[in-house]
């Protein structure tokens, strides 16, 4: 029988290790009962401190040991506690309970990070977002460990430490921090042209999401999933948010990290605590054993996807997060995330990159957590109870019981005892293997142009002229001419009319031709010519799902509308467009000249959610003005609302007006855009919802860009 209770159990199981202070007395580590805790043991008032003041040496001991190493990549990380359900049993494809079982909620606790930069680094970075699943299963703790692309920079866990090296901070001067715009990455991107799929999907708006909920998830590598009969299928796992994909410009995560270094773990946070839970379809994208080499492209690539289009994504459960940490640390920094946790019905593939970060995940908790016990870490515990032969070693927390820690034995009765495959008991899958040991790349990696262009090709012009900017910034901020022209060739490779325009932005030119790149990537005694990458293949013209035009526009849940009033603004405008927006599940911020309240045309008061000089456009996703003739002529009185409506009307975003409020309107660009389809002037309130659902208007694009803001 099922588990219904899983989530509570899992629940009460953390609950069991929380310190709720509330109403308790201050106390040592020991429990002893404490009446100062500001003053240390003096000779006298103004006499020395004593050595015997154990109170001091346990408050400051502690203090001086609570920092554990970061993690040295995805450093910089939100989480939150959820559960995961089931559609439909999957019994053809797999033996996992959690993906046959419908009646379970399996509780789930999922990371989001950035790559690249320190956990005091700012959330908007332009990176790769880390997406990690813990699901506490029946059957043992299983870890989705991926990042929002479906792709990876490079193909072998052996250039790892390369790649990591060359996007960290330059180790002379650490500089900079949590950015990839710097000679030493485009050094190593330009001389190794597996990593031009990724590296152009970090190029593109899925780069700079709007929100941790509103991105995709990837489990990057090709897994198998195996079935009851032991048959083996292909899978990639996609998760896919509800509320669709959504980026910000470049433009405003810059400004947001000014405004709101926490944007990212903020909105997270919050829209949990306003029961705005955030969701995602987990889907699968099967492939039976038979076509493994079916495709032009190698199943076993990282650098690699496989085109919707190609083969659909098939959405098989849904995860919902529904409750925050109530420690961040204990929680969200201590969580440990292992490739190499899975429960029976899955298992790996020869993906070289795979296979690496089977050894290297579970080497950097041991590091980060200080002993191979850092699963009795609450956060990492499973759900069930774990007995096994292991003993001892730091930070031990169980009581083993008996006098035998070995296998076999007859002392403790033969326990723990084996168990049958049929009981539930893990197997590998049985793949025949007849191969010499070899150190070299297979020649079915070697395709290198062909997947980013055909991202690049099926990208709207909005976004393609993003990726033009993020090459044209990135490699403005490199200093070498030679690693510019290195990179310049490279993106030519993919698309010419791109290469060029970036070019231009620089001042440079193409270069006709560079060294053998390849040859930096394989082994000093490979044939070159054996490994260098041919031109791009068009094995499929475009693959809508790659473009975020094709995303969800159906909802505005969660959407931050900042309202811009004062005393005197008109309520019956407000009310209106408030009901409308509230209805579609908004959140309606009043943006005022000061803190406190402001009163509307009815003599009401309103509490103001922020006063304009501590707030910024970037921070919200559409802007309302209602009308009241007192409001307006004090709006117009402050440059800032100005700057706000020109900096949200740059942006692409939703704006609307009622009555007087045009009139403000009448003072920035926005007098320029009356005929936009997502500027509202006294129309419906619907319309205005209806404009914020799109996300933004980017056709306004080309027109506003020598808005000065």
């Amino acid at each position: 029988m099922a588990n219904k209770g899983q989530q509570s159990k899992k629940t009460e199981q953390l609950k069991k290790y929380t310190d709720d202070p509330q109403g308790q007395p201050l106390t040592t580590r020991q429990g002893l009962k404490v009446n100062d805790t500001n003053n240390s043991l003096k000779a006298g008032p103004r006499g020395s401190t004593l050595l015997e003041d154990f109170l001091l040496r346990e408050k400051i001991t502690s203090f001086d040991h609570e920092r554990i190493p970061e993690r040295i990549v995805h450093a910089r990380g939100s989480g939150a506690h959820g559960y995961f359900e089931l559609y439909e049993g999957q019994e053809a494809y797999t033996k996992a309970g959690i993906f046959n079982d419908t009646a379970r909620k399996t509780p789930v606790f999922a990371r989001f990070s950035t790559v690249a930069g320190s956990k005091g680094s700012p959330d908007l970075a332009r990176d790769v977002r880390g997406f990690a699943v813990k699901f506490y299963t029946e059957e043992g703790t299983w870890d989705l460990v991926g990042n929002n692309m479906p792709i990876f920079f490079i193909q072998d866990a052996m250039k790892f430490p390369d790649l990591i090296h060359s996007v960290k901070p330059e180790p002379n001067n650490e500089i900079p921090q949590a950015a990839s715009a710097h000679d030493t990455f485009y050094d190593f991107v330009s001389l190794t042209p597996e990593t031009l799929h990724n590296h152009i999907w970090a190029m593109s708006d899925r780069a700079i999401p709007r929100s941790l909920r509103m991105m995709e998830g990837f489990g990057i590598h090709t897994y198998r999933l195996i079935n009851a009969q032991g048959e083996s299928h292909f899978v990639k796992f996609h998760w896919k948010p509800i509320l669709g994909v959504h980026s910000v410009t470049w433009d405003e995560a810059v400004k947001i990290n000014g405004a709101d270094a926490d944007f990212h773990r903020r909105d997270l946070w919050e829209a949990i605590e306003a029961g705005q839970y955030p969701e995602w379809e987990l889907g699968f994208q099967i492939v039976p054993e038979a076509d493994e080499h079916k495709y032009e492209f190698d199943l076993l690539d990282p650098t690699k996807l496989i085109p919707e289009e190609m083969v659909p994504v098939t959405p098989v459960g849904k995860m919902t997060l529904n409750r925050n940490p109530e420690n961040f640390f204990a929680e969200t920094e201590q969580v440990a995330f292992l490739p190499g946790n899975i429960i029976p019905g899955i298992d790996f593939s020869n993906d070289p990159l795979l296979q690496g970060r089977l050894f290297s995940y579970r080497d950097t908790q041991l590091s980060r957590l200080g002993s191979p016990n850092f699963h009795q870490i609450p956060i990492n515990q499973p759900l069930v109870d774990p007995h096994n032969n292991q003993r001892d070693g730091h930070m031990q927390t169980r009581i083993p019981k008996g006098r035998t820690a070995y296998f076999p034995n007859t002392l403790g009765g033969g326990c723990p005892h084996l168990s049958k495959i049929a009981e539930g008991a893990f197997s590998s899958y049985e793949e025949r293997i007849d191969a010499k040991k070899i150190r070299t790349r297979s020649e079915s990696f070697v395709d290198f142009f062909s997947q980013p262009a055909l991202f690049y090709r099926s990208l709207a012009p909005w976004e393609k002229q993003h990726v033009t900017d993020a090459y044209s910034f990135e490699l403005g901020k490199c200093k070498q001419d030679h690693i510019k022209g290195r990179m310049l060739w490279m993106i030519e490779q993919i698309d010419a009319d791109l290469a060029q325009k970036v070019a231009d932005n620089l001042g440079m030119d193409i270069p006709k031709s560079i060294e053998k790149p390849i040859n930096q990537a394989i082994g000093a005694d490979s044939t070159v010519d054996d490994f260098q990458p041919g031109k791009a293949k068009n094995y499929l013209d475009t693959s809508p799902a790659l473009s975020q035009s094709n995303t969800k526009f159906d909802s505005i849940a969660t959407r931050q509308i900042a309202v811009l009033v004062a005393d005197g603004f008109s309520m019956h405008d407000f009310k209106a467009m408030k009901k409308a927006l509230e209805h579609g599940k908004a959140m309606v911020k009043l943006i005022g000249p000061h803190g406190g309240t402001v009163k509307c045309d009815t003599d009401m008061e309103h509490q103001v959610d922020a006063p304009i000089h501590t707030t910024e456009s970037v921070l919200f996703d559409a802007v309302y003005v209602p009308g009241g003739k007192k409001s307006i002529a004090t709006l117009m009185k402050n440059g800032k609302y100005i700057k706000f409506l020109n900096e949200a009307l740059k942006h692409c975003k939703a704006i609307a007006a009622d009555n007087e409020g045009e009139d403000l309107l009448e003072k920035t660009y926005v007098r320029d855009f009356k005929e936009d389809k997502a500027i509202c002037i006294n129309t419906a309130p619907d319309e205005f919802v209806n404009a914020v659902a799109r996300h933004r208007n980017w056709e306004r694009m080309e027109k506003t860009g020598a808005i000065p803001v």
